[in-house]
């Protein structure tokens, strides 16, 4: 059993607390907030030993294994260093660093300190993603994808009302790619490797981010084209269309249902499993794993994926020139 902690107190975090405890592999010990009460909450409503509103004492901590980061963007690259360099395994909210530069410094010091360093990112941890890659060759030749993930962000009335929220800020690292158009982005990394070619056609807001947008990536025999939005809603499922049949995912995340369409027959074949409602679990489990067995070559697909999504959305954002703050 590896002991973590958590940084940040949002909804996500509380996910990952419940879905790290039903994994059997992860037991909270402690919560870091800059808040003394809001830290207490989470640690009180999950038993954690301990509360932190010193982040450098929390890195010290002998007695913590793991440190889950879930606080803004921005600062995900700061806070991991710090923990790596203190000798603790570090799993990183999506999106994990604002750029390649950022993630390649982290991976050095998490190689120089021997620890692990992981990008949260629910979908292709799911025993549904393993289905499709496994089953992927039904489809024949692929002639195209289409990947959305369009989801409208109670944040954007804010946004609307001349507010700031992170996620549609440059200052934390903020945008539609970033944030909802990870997941898909993961999943044709996942399936089909590194694009030939990358162009990005966003909706940029007055903030300088993008509140929704088109992104193509260009391989050697089709075009995937991934949808992603925080300023509008569809129910639009992922299609992957090949020569003899087409896949068709109700979500890009966390993938809850996959059904196999015959192109000649046009049977229907739900090739799905019902997923835990807690999906953060197959994360937890699978990272958890690789920690305890060191399975350095599992990991090393996991960073070569996250490199393959980073350089991705950098490129795009640099075509757009959507920049952050901290790159400037």
């Amino acid at each position: 059993m590896l002991n973590f902690a958590t940084v940040g107190t949002g909804w996500i975090t509380e996910s990952f607390i419940q879905a790290a405890h039903l994994s059997k592999q992860l037991k909270l010990h402690g919560v870091y907030s800059r808040s003394f009460d809001k830290g207490k909450q989470l640690a009180d409503a999950h038993q954690a030993r301990a509360v932190y509103t010193d982040i450098e004492e929390m890195a010290q901590e002998q007695e913590i294994d793991v440190v889950y980061i879930a606080s803004p963007n921005s600062v995900h690259f700061e806070q991991a260093l710090l923990f790596l360099k203190n000798n603790k395994h570090v799993i990183c909210e999506k999106p994990i660093f604002s750029n390649l530069k950022e993630l390649e410094i982290a991976y050095q010091t998490a190689e120089e300190h021997g620890v692990y360093l992981f990008e949260a990112i629910r979908n292709i941890h799911t025993p549904n993603f393993q289905i499709l890659k496994e089953q992927l060759h039904r489809a024949g030749k692929i002639r195209s994808t289409i990947l959305p993930y369009i989801q409208y962000s109670s944040r954007y009335d804010l946004f609307l009302q001349g507010e700031e929220p992170n996620i549609f800020s440059a200052k934390y690292s903020g945008g539609a790619l970033a944030d909802l158009g990870v997941y898909p982005t993961y999943l044709a990394a996942g399936l089909f490797g590194k694009p030939n070619k990358v162009s990005y056609h966003p909706v940029i807001l007055r903030s300088g981010v993008d509140g929704s947008g088109t992104l193509v990536l260009e391989y050697n025999d089709f075009v995937c084209t991934v949808l992603c939005s925080k300023i509008s809603h569809s129910d639009l499922p992922c299609e992957i269309h090949g020569e003899k049949g087409t896949f068709q995912l109700e979500d890009a995340a966390p993938i809850s249902k996959i059904t196999f369409i015959d192109s000649h027959t046009k049977d229907a074949q739900v090739l799905s499993v019902e997923l835990e409602e807690e999906n953060m679990m197959y994360e937890c489990m699978n990272i958890a794993d690789i920690i305890t067995a060191k399975n350095d070559l599992q990991y090393e697909e996991l960073k070569n994926l996250s490199k393959i999504v980073l350089g991705i959305t950098e490129e795009a954002r640099k075509q757009n020139n959507i920049i952050f703050v901290s790159e400037k």
